[in-house]
């Protein structure tokens, strides 16, 4: 059974595309989004190679006239690309277009395109289901940074943008029939199975799957408040690590701010279709890429001095025919040891692997005085950032939240006296409880509660970690698990469809059935991490089917803003009378 991947079922659409054109000099016109969407997927100088020689925006003004190209318009259906083509069709520039959007398109607007083509210059209007950014073939987002509006509520733009990229991910992977389970402690997980349900019935020829039968698709919705903590963490594994300490936005990193950095590594591309070293490294703990850059420089070496053994004719030809490959190579090394250098840095500048200990043996362990003594400690020392202090005590409030002798108070009151701590973060420590704390959540994410969990947690204590950096194991992990084994309960993941379902078998005749999904299509609300693509993609290489996406890919910084963005109005002005009763 070969394995779904969204990065190829994108490439496909996009090959069509270009295909459906003949053999025509074409122009690529698109979207912002669409421009990213194309991007994660292909690079630019691939997309040359098919005749297409020219790369526009239909949101920027562009050239005036391109009678001789064929326009090639790979556009979201939203209200203001079909403004921008149906005034592009009253004065077209192209001669003529190949008019593609990434999911759904109203009757009303395929009727204002076709009065606007007084020209008949439309040859095609299709729909091609691309409508999320492919990350890994495993995993996707749809880019929006913050989901949640105040009192967790969907806004309706946003659920429409979010039920669009659900359905696009779907009939991109071939799936006419799923079944929808979602989290029932959470009104927008139910909001938006309720919506994908329906808009698939009306949309697609589409059925919802058996519950009872063993080749289903599932697609499960979560919410990211269940599970608040894994966005909190250091990562050790290099994609994670990469997006924590510099930042990932659409496979570019930033290196500007890089200490002596040169010109043309101020920013690079990371993206493993391209780059052999970063797809072989992508899970590899911060041990293993030191030892496999080594490999890597040292294979560049070897090859530097074969190259440099200039000394006929034939070695001149050889070196033509190589150069290619040998300057990829160099481009490769050089942004790898770039990266991996400034990495090793920042830990050693911000003294991260004792912060990384603390923080997993906060959340694994959690001896509560020993873990109010090395918060202290990390406290005054003047290496750790804010930052990571600010991590601490959000870890801290989460796993004491309703502990006997809570020191959150204190602990924040120290963090103000060493440091100042920017307003924002205090902030955040309240917003984080209203928005993932034990009021909101069912999950035992600590393992504290019942006999069960505590055996669970003793047992994988008992095994052993590879990396004491790396104990935590996130909630959907345990989840996906639990569903695999057909363990995962209806009473707080239910069938979205189970009442239509009017054959439903009783439970009793379920007992001691295991129904295994072929495929499981998980949603986060609220965003994804790259600890949790790591865990998947372990679960995928023993044989699962399993893909993972979210509304956005947090690291720390980017989940700040997004619990903030949601947080009642009145927490920013109980924080501010706080600090300022304490500075007093």
């Amino acid at each position: 059974m070969t394995n779904i991947n969204l990065i190829e079922a994108v490439r496909s659409y996009i090959n069509r595309m270009i295909e459906d054109c003949g053999p025509t000099i074409k122009g690529l016109v698109m979207d912002k989004e669409t421009a990213s969407i194309v991007s994660m997927v292909y690079a630019q100088s691939e997309i040359l190679q098919k005749e297409v020689f020219l790369f526009e925006r239909i949101d920027i003004p562009g050239q005036k006239s391109l009678k001789h190209l064929t326009a090639i318009c790979f556009l979201r259906p939203t209200e203001e690309n079909i403004q921008s083509l149906v005034r592009e069709l009253h004065d077209p520039k192209y001669g003529s277009y190949f008019i593609y959007f990434t999911n759904f398109v109203e009757l009303n607007d395929i009727k204002s395109l076709a009065e606007a083509d007084e020209f008949e210059c439309v040859r095609v209007v299709q729909e091609y289901y691309a409508d999320y950014l492919a990350i890994n073939p495993h995993l996707y987002s749809l880019n929006i940074p913050s989901t949640y509006q105040k009192n967790y509520e969907w806004n309706d733009n946003l659920l429409r943008r979010t039920v669009q990229g659900l359905v696009s991910v779907l009939l991109a992977l071939r799936k006419k029939s799923a079944t929808i389970r979602y989290q029932k402690s959470s009104n927008m997980s139910r909001t938006l199975a309720d919506k994908l349900s329906s808009t698939l019935k009306r949309q697609v020829d589409f059925t919802a799957s058996n519950p009872n039968d063993i080749n289903q698709t599932i697609v499960l919705i979560i919410d990211r408040r269940e599970d608040a903590i894994t966005p909190l963490l250091n990562q050790w594994t290099y994609q994670a690590m990469v997006h924590e300490l510099i930042g990932i936005k659409n496979n570019r990193v930033s290196l500007s701010h890089v200490p002596d950095i040169t010109k043309e590594l101020e920013e690079v591309i990371m993206n493993a279709e391209y780059d052999e070293f970063y797809a072989n490294n992508l899970y590899s703990n911060f041990g293993e890429i030191a030892t496999n850059i080594k490999v890597l420089m040292e294979h560049f070496q070897e090859k530097h001095k074969s190259q440099s053994k200039i000394e006929s004719i034939g070695d001149m030809k050889t070196f033509i025919e190589n150069y290619p490959q040998f300057k990829k190579l160099s481009g490769t090394v050089s942004k790898h040891v770039t990266i991996v250098s400034e990495l090793s840095r920042l830990v050693g500048l911000y003294n991260l692997l004792e912060v990384s200990e603390t923080e997993q043996h906060l959340v694994c362990q959690g001896d509560h005085n020993d873990v109010v003594q090395k918060i202290k400690r990390l406290i005054k020392n003047d290496k750790v950032r804010d930052l990571d202090i600010l991590r601490l005590l959000a870890l801290y409030a989460l796993r004491y939240e309703r502990h006997a002798s809570n020191e959150l108070n204190t602990l924040k009151y120290e963090a103000q006296k060493h440091r100042k701590l920017p307003e924002k973060y205090i902030q955040f420590i309240q917003a984080l409880l209203e928005y993932g704390g034990l009021k909101f959540r069912q999950a035992d994410l600590f393992n504290t509660q019942t006999p069960m969990a505590i055996t669970r947690q003793f047992i994988r204590g008992l095994r052993g970690v590879d990396n004491v950096y790396a104990q935590h194991v996130p909630l959907i992990k345990d989840l996906i698990d639990q569903l695999l084994r057909g363990k995962l309960k209806d009473t707080s993941y239910p069938n979205v469809n189970a009442k239509d379902q009017v054959n439903q078998q009783s439970s009793s005749q379920l007992q001691g059935q295991i129904i295994k999904p072929s495929e499981i299509i998980v949603y986060v609300i609220g965003g994804v991490t790259y600890e949790e693509s790591y865990h998947i993609q372990q679960m995928n290489k023993q044989s699962a089917r399993i893909i993972v996406g979210g509304s956005y890919m947090h690291n720390f910084p980017s989940f700040i803003d997004e619990v903030l963005f949601a947080a009642p109005s009145s927490l920013s002005a109980a924080s501010t009378e706080l600090l300022s009763s304490k500075r007093r």
